[in-house]
């Protein structure tokens, strides 16, 4: 995957519009254009948080085989089945992970986006090397040091990422960041592709709906984009 270009559609209501997956596609398309990045690397993670197998069907059937859930027992519950009936299906792990939740997560998901304390880290590496299962891990970088969020915070993260490797022995994929809402995305985005290179990280997972394009300007491999294959949220 290093250097794969990764959107992540965030589902949200239980009116699936597959064609909403070739209009995203060509967005990408023509953000790539721009960058100049290549759009044959494009991979889309629909996110289907909160939505039955029912609903996520249809967009199986479009094609999508990629897929993002934001909490572990959720997925759990239906994912196995639809894995089982669709065989190909990755999952991504983009929401904040437990501790306690570490073994299922590792099972269940082909990546974890949000590592981001030693506890963590700690279980993660006994999973691992228990399941013999390697998901693609990214460490969440809280850019704006905004007290409600998790992540490393910038000042913190070389060191963070120092430990990962040295004290735990996880490989470490690539970073995530959320800019905050009030905030122009670009300085957030330049300051984690930043701490990215100087750490030798090739994934990226940073943009959403409003900003992807930016994101991808700046070095994004993941992009997270809402609202664009379920519709709004009831």
């Amino acid at each position: 995957m290093s250097g794969r270009i990764v959107l992540i559609i965030m589902a949200t209501s239980a009116s699936p519009n597959p064609s909403g997956l070739a209009a995203v596609r060509a967005a990408i398309a023509l953000a790539c254009r721009d960058a100049p990045r290549d759009p044959a690397e494009v991979t889309l993670v629909v996110v289907s948080k909160t939505f039955p197998p029912e609903v996520i069907e249809p967009v199986i059937a479009a094609g999508q085989r990629v897929f993002g859930e934001n909490r572990v027992q959720e997925a759990k519950t239906k994912w196995p089945a639809l894995q089982a009936k669709h065989p190909g299906i990755a999952l991504h792990l983009i929401g904040r992970l437990q501790s306690n939740k570490a073994k299922e997560a590792v099972a269940l998901f082909d990546a974890i986006h949000s590592v981001d304390r030693p506890s963590l880290c700690e279980a993660l590496a006994k999973e691992i090397a228990r399941q013999a299962r390697a998901p693609l891990l990214f460490v969440e970088i809280n850019t704006g040091a905004e007290a409600q969020k998790a992540g490393v915070l910038p000042q913190d993260a070389d060191a963070f990422l120092d430990r990962c490797r040295a004290v735990y022995g996880l490989t470490i994929s690539g970073l995530m960041c959320i800019p905050p809402l009030e905030e122009a995305p670009g300085p957030h985005f330049a300051l984690t592709a930043k701490i990215a290179r100087r750490n030798g990280l090739k994934l990226l997972s940073m943009g959403m709906s409003a900003d992807f394009a930016t994101a991808i300007q700046l070095g994004a491999t993941h992009v997270r984009v809402g609202s664009a294959v379920f519709g709004a949220r009831n």
